[in-house]
């Protein structure tokens, strides 16, 4: 059996909102898998929902630039926040948006393979920052997005200057509105993407496994009812129905307001603009998200070092 470290049991509790003890337990019954814990409380009821945290795993930042109807993002990732606010460090990652931008780039490897506008590749660049900085970094994903027509529009959230920070949001609007109506609708969307952590545009586009979860947390729940079986399977159904609503962007209380569907927002703005406008595409890329760092024991390594058992 895995052992359940305290560290374990913070986490869980981070993740899952769940009392201490819930945890402890959760983590022995799922032999110290964190993921299988979160299910597992969930399931039990000890977890009202998938909590999605705020904290990140690993250090660095996410890079925005628009230009009309294309935009991009990048995350290029550091291993201490101090490097983050180097100067060096963060023109590495403008520039490397701007390349990106510029050749309607959509993935990390075609990026760092792309000419540096001061001679080599982007990973070039990157490999020397490593070597002068001497922290190790990597350019890890890229977004694009664009319209026929229309606007693209960026939001940073937890800027440190214009176009970095922790948290970047792309919102691509189709239309034939101008600039005036557009921006203020999309700057008003991308907050709201960067508040709600939708999974998808569409219930549609939610991904089978995420919902598959959702199915089977639901089911396990659902059976501890004692209810007939065609009610248990109603109960399941209205549970992942219910979970595909709250999760897509389109479907989401808007932010502004608390209960008005994003959906709908879009149709009134169109409405009152006398024209159409679509939401396209997003994306949203959280600083070190689904990245696992591990933390170390400060009290641990000084004993360590000084020849002692913690």
């Amino acid at each position: 059996m895995a052992e359940i470290t305290a560290a374990a049991v913070k986490d869980l509790r981070e993740k899952s909102g769940a009392g201490m003890m819930d945890c402890k337990k959760a983590l022995t019954e799922t032999g110290g898998d964190i993921e299988a814990a979160v299910d597992w409380l969930r399931a039990k009821g000890l977890a009202a929902a998938a909590k999605k945290s705020s904290r990140t795993a690993a250090e660095g930042l996410v890079a925005t630039k628009v230009d009309g109807t294309k935009g991009v993002a990048v995350e290029v990732n550091s291993e201490t926040d101090f490097v983050a606010k180097n100067e060096q460090f963060q023109g590495f990652a403008r520039t490397a948006a701007d390349v990106a931008l510029a050749g309607g780039i959509t993935d990390a490897e075609t990026l760092k393979a792309s000419p540096h506008p001061a001679g080599g590749t982007i990973n070039d660049a990157l490999v020397t920052n490593v070597a002068t900085i001497g922290e190790n970094q990597q350019l890890r994903r890229v977004g694009y997005v664009s319209v026929d027509q229309g606007l693209v529009v960026d939001y940073m959230h937890n800027a440190v200057a214009p176009g970095l920070g922790k948290i970047g949001v792309l919102v691509a609007l189709e239309s034939p509105a101008g600039a005036d109506v557009l921006l203020p609708l999309g700057k008003q969307i991308a907050m709201h993407v960067a508040a709600a952590f939708p999974v998808a545009l569409n219930a549609s586009d939610i991904p089978a496994d995420v919902l598959e979860r959702e199915r089977a947390i639901a089911a396990e729940k659902a059976a501890e009812s004692g209810k007939p079986a065609e009610i248990v399977a109603k109960m399941v159904d209205g549970a992942v129905a219910k979970f595909a609503k709250e999760n897509a962007l389109l479907s989401q209380p808007f932010v502004i307001d608390g209960k008005t569907p994003v959906a709908d927002v879009i149709a009134k703005a169109a409405k009152d603009a006398g024209t159409t406008i679509a939401l396209k595409s997003y994306v949203r890329f959280q600083l070190g998200e689904g990245i696992e760092k591990e933390e170390s024991d400060f009290a641990a390594e000084v004993a360590a070092a000084a020849g002692k058992t913690a």
